[in-house]
């Protein structure tokens, strides 16, 4: 079985809705098709959350009314029978009904929780009754049914792989279900979610769980490009890459994917192939075990928003239980660490949550002096590097040398080497990597002989 996740954009009007269908029914394979909410749905339940929140119920109206209409129009394009017609107009209702239900209840991160669950459960359901109309047997399968998070947050998969597989048996004789990404339940058995990018996270799950053939991933690009195409003219799809240098790119900034997806997908050792909805005969990007003797750079990517911290300590020096007591800090404030670099008396360290860095920061100067630098960005080079060929990295540092760099991170991943540098050098950053380290994209110009 196939599990084939399409995002916000690709189910984000009718018409696209439509381009998923074709893709899914070209041929018999059995298929769980995973959903997200159409484009700026989550954004707009936020909002509504926001205002309930902040005791604006005009806004949230205003702002639901312009959503209902939204759909209203979605349906007017997706069903030709008024008989559909007509059925899309109920969910919809009733959708919207359960919406303001929660306009007169106090606030609660449990309503906030339920609203933003209303997306996918909107868009699945109209896409189910759109297979109705067209004639295409399939199931929609309940994400609240089998999709259950722990006490920690974290997904509970022995859980979901046997509700899953108990629903597929039932149903043995349905070759295509359709269900939601990102939505589930929590061990209380409320609504809850697997936060932003979760519909990624989702496929991933159900595909370990049903030990999938494949994993599908449709997104609006050709693949994993090898720089960011929104900053770099000359890019590449990747044909195939490793799940540890996706994982990297995907942490450091790579868009196209979240960087837990691929994680359930590894595990169990199942390809994850990214495609374009609106390209789907391009090849796209395979993920997967790879050949690790491939001792190219794959792909650069970069992360903004980040927050460099400097400690300064000459108790740092000769000492044992410093960096313990630093990280510490951190720890008992729920901040990860991007990268850290140390010297025999100082310790730099990034992070991109800067919501406890002023109770962090009181902290380490307990410890020592203290600097902040901010408005900086993560660069990160994917690829099997530590058995590249000798001088790459000579090769990589050579196209910057009129970039200040702030920090550089190398050895604790096979797979990555990131460095820091100012945001505002981040576009000249990628572009001249993208230059030093792909000179097949820029082929020299013959030299014109003059003419005596």
């Amino acid at each position: 079985m196939i599990v084939s996740k399409f995002g916000g954009t690709s189910v984000g009007s009718a018409e696209n809705m439509k381009k998923v269908v074709d893709i899914i029914t070209q041929n018999k394979e059995p298929r769980i098709v995973v959903l997200s909410a159409m484009s700026g749905t989550t954004n707009t339940l936020v909002a509504i959350a926001q205002n309930l929140r902040e005791y604006h119920p005009q806004e949230a109206e205003f702002l639901t009314q312009q959503l209902y209409k939204k759909y209203i129009g979605v349906i007017g394009e997706l069903y030709e029978e008024d008989e559909f017609f007509e059925k899309g107009r109920i969910l919809i209702d009733y959708f919207f009904t359960h919406i303001r239900s929660f306009f007169e209840v106090p606030y609660s991160q449990s309503v906030e929780k339920i609203l933003l669950a209303q997306g996918e459960l909107i868009s699945t359901n109209l896409f189910q009754l759109y297979l109705e109309q067209i004639g295409v047997k399939s199931k929609l399968l309940p994400a609240l049914t089998f999709m259950r998070i722990d006490e920690k947050g974290e997904p509970d998969k022995s859980f979901i792989a046997q509700k899953l597989s108990k629903l597929l048996y039932q149903n043995k004789e349905t070759k295509l279900f359709i269900t939601q990404g990102f939505i589930c339940k929590n061990y209380s058995k409320e609504i809850d979610n697997l936060e932003r990018g979760g519909s990624d996270y989702s496929a991933s799950l159900i595909g370990a769980a049903i030990d999938a053939e494949q994993i599908q991933i449709y997104t609006d690009i050709d693949g994993m490009h090898n720089n960011d195409p929104r900053y770099v003219d000359r890019t590449f799809s990747l044909e195939k890459i490793s799940f540890d240098e996706a994982a990297e790119l995907a942490y450091f900034g790579a868009k196209i994917l979240h960087p837990q997806s691929i994680l359930p997908a590894k595990e169990k050792n199942i390809p994850v192939l990214v495609k374009n909805t609106f390209n789907p005969e391009a090849k796209g990007t395979l993920i997967c075990n790879c050949d690790y003797n491939d001792h190219h750079i794959k792909a650069i990517a970069a992360k903004d928003g980040i927050t460099a911290v400097k400690i300064k300590s000459y108790r740092m020096l000769m000492a044992y239980g410093f960096l313990k007591k630093i990280f510490d800090v951190f720890d008992k404030n729920r901040t990860p660490i991007d990268m850290i670099s140390t010297s025999e008396v100082a310790v730099s360290i990034t992070i991109d949550q800067t919501k406890r860095l002023d109770d962090i920061l009181t902290e380490l100067r307990s410890y020592g002096s203290v600097e902040v630098d901010t408005d900086l960005s993560i660069i990160c080079i994917a690829g099997n590097i530590a058995q590249n060929k000798k001088g790459i990295t000579g090769a990589i540092f050579s196209t910057l040398e009129n970039i200040p760099i702030r920090m550089i991170s190398y050895g604790g991943s096979n797979y990555n080497l990131s460095f820091l540098v100012k945001t505002t050098d981040k576009v000249a950053v990628l572009n001249l990597l993208n230059k030093g380290l792909f000179k097949q994209l820029y082929p020299k110009t013959p030299t014109l002989l003059k003419q005596e």
